[in-house]
């Protein structure tokens, strides 16, 4: 199992060095990233964007992208456009956002001539390591499914479930975070988490436990759940955490990162191939550890 970024970085060096279409290039952050990953042997660049911005933050930063193959393309959707039209066309084996917003990459990804649409519904990962916790956890969704129904978050845990397996952890443990550890009809989350814990029982999540409703901290603690009298496999021992609205997931991942001190990693799921995706604000680190998180997804496809 990989249990730090370190490794997932040596995971990534270890397999094929994949090739990335990389959408809107023309950014610091990005150009640092993509460059160091092609360095580690993690992946093969393809960019496109602005060339011409490319190049003058290229030679601010002392990064040499002549060995990288360039598409100029300054309009910001057309370069979604093509970075998408890469994987799809087999040229590329997943693609990045770069300095443009999400909804523009989004938009190429789900177009049904050029786009990557899956059978599942598209779901971001962050997988955060924190000094506070024995292992990494794989916070879900807090990037794009604003308020998921029973079946969302039923694709939502499988999208995730991928993730985990490609980082090596066979039996996923999922935890249904709710306010409270009770059902109550008035709290839809908790009414969910139950259907999905009944689902998990059934074996429609294969290898992977699902538990709930949990709070945060029978999740992650079992002298919380002892403390309380819950007994559950998952407290203690959470990999996966499935939040009921963007607003948790928002708020628990910017948490994790500027409170607990947290290296993290994104991508999205449930298209035909890894969307790497993180904040326009993230480090190059970020990015660099996101680039390996989908190298190690695409390469165990």
């Amino acid at each position: 199992m990989i249990s730090n970024f370190e490794q997932l970085l040596q995971k990534a060096k270890q397999q094929q060095s994949m090739k990335l279409a990389v959408a809107a290039a023309q950014d610091e952050e990005v150009l640092m990233a993509v460059d160091e990953a092609f360095k580690l042997g993690i992946a093969q660049p393809i960019l496109t964007g602005d060339k011409s911005k490319m190049q003058d933050i290229a030679r601010r930063l002392k990064i040499d992208i002549s060995k990288f193959e360039i598409i100029d393309t300054p309009d910001l959707t057309e370069s979604a456009r093509q970075a998408v039209s890469l994987v799809s066309s087999g040229k590329a084996q997943f693609v990045m956002k770069g300095i443009l917003g999400t909804a523009d990459l989004l938009k190429a990804v789900l177009d049904k001539e050029i786009g990557l649409r899956g059978k599942n519904l598209l779901s971001h990962v962050m997988v955060y390591k924190v000094p506070a916790y024995h292992k990494p956890i794989y916070l879900t969704d807090g990037g794009m499914n604003i308020a998921p129904s029973l079946e969302d978050k039923k694709q939502i845990i499988e999208n995730a479930i991928e993730v985990c397996k490609a980082m090596g952890v066979e039996q996923p443990k999922v935890a249904a975070l709710t306010a409270v550890e009770k059902v109550n009809d008035k709290m839809q989350a908790t009414v969910d988490a139950a259907k999905l814990k009944e689902m998990s029982q059934a074996g429609e999540f294969g290898t992977a436990m699902v538990d709930g409703p949990l709070s945060f901290d029978l999740a992650f603690s079992k002298e919380a759940a002892k403390h309380k009298g819950v007994e559950s496999p998952v407290s203690g021992e959470a990999d996966i955490l499935l939040v009921p609205t963007i607003e948790v997931g928002n708020g628990i991942g910017k948490c994790m990162t500027y409170f607990a001190n947290g290296e993290s990693a994104g991508v999205v799921m449930g298209a035909k191939a890894p969307i790497v995706l993180v904040s326009r604000a993230d480090t190059h680190q970020t990015k660099l550890y996101s680039i390996a998180l989908g190298s190690v997804v695409a390469g165990s496809r």
